[in-house]
Parts: C-alpha cells; structure tokens; sequence
C-alpha cells in the first residue's frame, strides 16, 4: 500500500469513528498533558480515559490492552493519592532507586508471561505477544508514574513505539494518531521533568 493510499484509508477510517472514541481520545490528550506538566489533575482525565478506552479496547478483540486499562483505572486511583500528601509529604519527581528500576522490570517480565499465556491459550487474540508486550512494559510505565519517577516516560514509550502498529493493524486509526501524539509528549515529558529534578536540586543547594 502506497502512502497516499494508506492517507486515503486513514482519512475514511476518522471520517468512521464514533463519538465515544473522540471522547476517549480528548480525554486521554489532556490526561498526558497534565502529566508532562507535573500535575496532579492528569487522574480525573485518566479516570475517564480509562473507562471508555477499556470498551473500546475490549471490542477491538485487544483483550490484553483492554485489561491494562483497567490496571491503568487502579494506577489512577493510587497515583491520585500518592501525589497528594502521604504522611504529610508529597511526593516529588526523583529518579528510579535500583530497587524500583528491579520491580518495574520485574513487572514487565511477569506480566508479559502471564499475559501471553492467557492471550494464547484462552482468548482468541490473533496478536498474543504483541499486545501482551505492549501492555506489559505500560504496567510497568504507569506502575512508576504513579511513584513520580523520570523513569516512568521510558517505560511507556516502549509501549507506544509498540501499539502504532498494533492498533492500525486493528484498525483504530484515531487512537493510533493518538498514541503517536503520546509518543512524541513522553519524550518531552522525559526531559521536563528531568529539569524539574535539577531545579528543585539547585533550590536545595541555595
């Protein structure tokens, strides 16, 4: 298929799309540009996201996918409470520790199996592995979001390079679109808030 044929497709699949997907895609545009700004109302667009995007999904035949959504609704809920005042501190954006950077692999590893396994043997997905892979390095992406960790925009940015193909192999242009979009902001994200760290450190140092 030639680019021009590939526009042409992607412009009829848009012209397709229903309301409930627009609705899920504003929500989630504003969701990670809450985050990349380091604020905490990113969860009550999340919490919306979540909910239309789980439907969706789910009738996609994305059943991976779809279930990481509703780890994403729990993340959303923990990471709400996490950012806000926890023993009467909040919680700051820092770098992962070793340990953390162990766990977050350590859910990308487990989960892809379990989620493999499942897809394969008791789902009828046509795209176990790839949609197990996507959802598992995002568990582990959101698992450190929730924490305020730098780390937490790698981590879904692996996921993201994965699910634009996926998700046009599934024809879902509008959120393949969206996920490039997420894509581009995670990397932004990465760096400002790397600087949010070497700030707070020069204040620190004053």
């Amino acid at each position: 298929m030639t680019i021009s044929e590939w526009l042409q497709l992607l412009g009829m699949q848009l012209k397709e799309t229903p309301l409930l997907q627009w609705i899920g895609v504003a929500a989630a545009v504003a969701e990670v540009l809450l985050a990349r700004s380091n604020k905490i109302w990113l969860y009550p667009a999340g919490i919306i996201t979540t909910a239309i995007t789980t439907y969706i999904l789910f009738h996609a035949g994305l059943y991976a996918e779809s279930l990481l959504n509703v780890y994403y609704f729990v993340m959303t809920i923990y990471g709400w409470w996490n950012w806000g005042k926890q023993s009467g501190r909040p919680v700051v954006v820092a770098f992962s520790s070793r340990k953390e950077w162990q766990t977050a692999l350590a859910i990308t590893l487990s989960s892809l199996g379990i989620l493999y396994v499942v897809l394969k043997f008791y789902t009828p997905s046509g795209v176990p592995l790839w949609d197990a892979w996507v959802s598992a390095t995002a568990w582990a992406g959101m698992w450190l979001l929730a924490r305020r960790k730098v780390e937490n925009w790698i981590f879904l940015n692996i996921s993201n390079a994965f699910a634009i193909p996926l998700l046009i192999k599934k024809e879902l242009p509008l959120y393949a679109l969206l996920t490039v979009f997420l894509f581009i902001v995670a990397i932004q994200g990465y760096f400002r808030w790397k600087n949010i760290i070497r700030q707070n450190q020069a204040k620190t140092a004053v």
